[in-house]
């Protein structure tokens, strides 16, 4: 008719007579007058902090964990951080929850979930704990970018390089991450007819950087895509008025009329150009082949013009130099001994020289 029932000096149980919880059970050894076998015993252990019962509600109702342990009924907008010794132990969502602070010391912060987004100097630490997964989504801002946060649609921040946390269930939470480093898009493969009729295909680069991350995310679909458009523009709106010959004598000219062009339509969505630039200018092959032939002529006869130019300043340096030698004989004698020596290195010569000048010797080749 009595039956014994033991607790644990780590543990407490609860008495279920009628299948009603009616007493919280001590350690010891407890007796029950059971003569019909109704009653039951359900035990927990308190070195687990969370309260493990399978009727928590009715417990908690009949008042049996008052002094043994913290209860929490978190409702829809709230949710809480466990900490257990020191350290983080749970992340809790909505609901009944119950602690036991007979063993351990427990604490537990409530928080107001619709601010969304949870500040702690230990978010790391709560990120890691167990429930952090179901309650939380978190996010990486990394260095040199610079993370939007929308809630429902809505704008609400700017957030710098770091780790971030936001509640879930409490509304549509989206981070942009978007790069403020310096990028680079390339524009490949341009096929433009130019003002003679001259169809070419062009590549260009273009340097660029987030100004306005804002207005680059929310005034285009893809600012990318956007800047890579109006390049396009602005190159068959500049080259199809340029002459092939203007073109490639004045590509830099052209490159800087491009930049102001692009830089003034990628203002419009927060994206400053640092630089535009004409990477490739591909000629078909028959204009190639054109071309060299006028630049081989080209230089064929500038060859030839410097050439003329040379004969004719030799010549001229002749004529001068005959009417020098004319007028002065003893100019004229030293000009022929200086011939002389000149051919007695390479030879041997018998020279013999009279009074008129080297055009009445005799000279002897031995």
């Amino acid at each position: 008719m009595f039956r014994t029932f033991r607790i644990r000096a780590y543990e407490r149980g609860i008495l279920f007579a009628d299948k009603r919880p009616v007493r919280l059970l001590r350690p010891g050894r407890t007796w029950i007058f059971d003569p019909l076998v109704r009653a039951r015993v359900e035990i927990s252990s308190v070195r687990d902090p969370f309260v493990r019962l399978t009727e928590l509600d009715t417990v908690v109702k009949a008042g049996l964990l008052d002094g043994q342990a913290l209860v929490l009924d978190l409702a829809d907008n709230q949710r809480a951080i466990v900490t257990v010794d020191g350290r983080i132990a749970a992340v809790l969502r909505p609901g009944l929850q119950a602690l036991w602070t007979v063993y351990r010391k427990v604490e537990v912060q409530v928080l107001d979930a619709r601010e969304v987004r949870l500040v702690s100097d230990r978010l790391a630490a709560i990120l890691e704990a167990p429930g952090a997964r179901e309650a939380l989504e978190s996010s990486t801002v990394e260095a040199g970018h610079v993370g939007l946060l929308f809630l429902d649609g809505r704008y609400q921040a700017t957030l710098g390089a770091g780790t971030y946390a936001f509640w879930k269930g409490v509304g549509r939470v989206r981070l942009a991450v978007l790069d403020l480093r310096e990028q680079v898009v390339d524009v490949q493969g341009q096929e433009i007819m130019t003002a003679d009729k001259v169809t070419l295909r062009l590549n260009a680069v273009v340097a660029y950087r987030v100004a306005d991350p804002l207005l680059a995310l929310t005034a285009v679909d893809d600012y990318r895509q956007a800047l890579y458009r109006d390049a396009q523009l602005a190159l068959r709106a500049v080259i199809g008025t340029k002459e092939l010959d203007a073109l490639l004598a004045e590509k830099d000219q052209v490159a800087g009329e491009l930049e102001g062009i692009v830089k003034a339509r990628a203002a419009v969505f927060g994206i400053e150009v640092r630089a535009l630039g004409i990477r490739d200018v591909i000629l078909p092959g028959e204009m190639k082949d054109l071309l060299n032939k006028v630049t081989e002529a080209k230089k064929a006869a500038e060859a030839a013009l410097i050439t003329r130019r040379e004969e004719t300043a030799a010549m001229r340096s002749q004529a001068n130099t005959a009417r020098i030698l004319e007028g002065n004989p003893t100019l004229m004698r030293l000009r022929e001994l200086e011939v002389l020596e000149k051919v007695a290195g390479k030879a041997k010569l018998n020279v013999l020289l009279g009074e008129r000048g080297l055009a009445d010797t005799v000279v002897k080749l031995v």
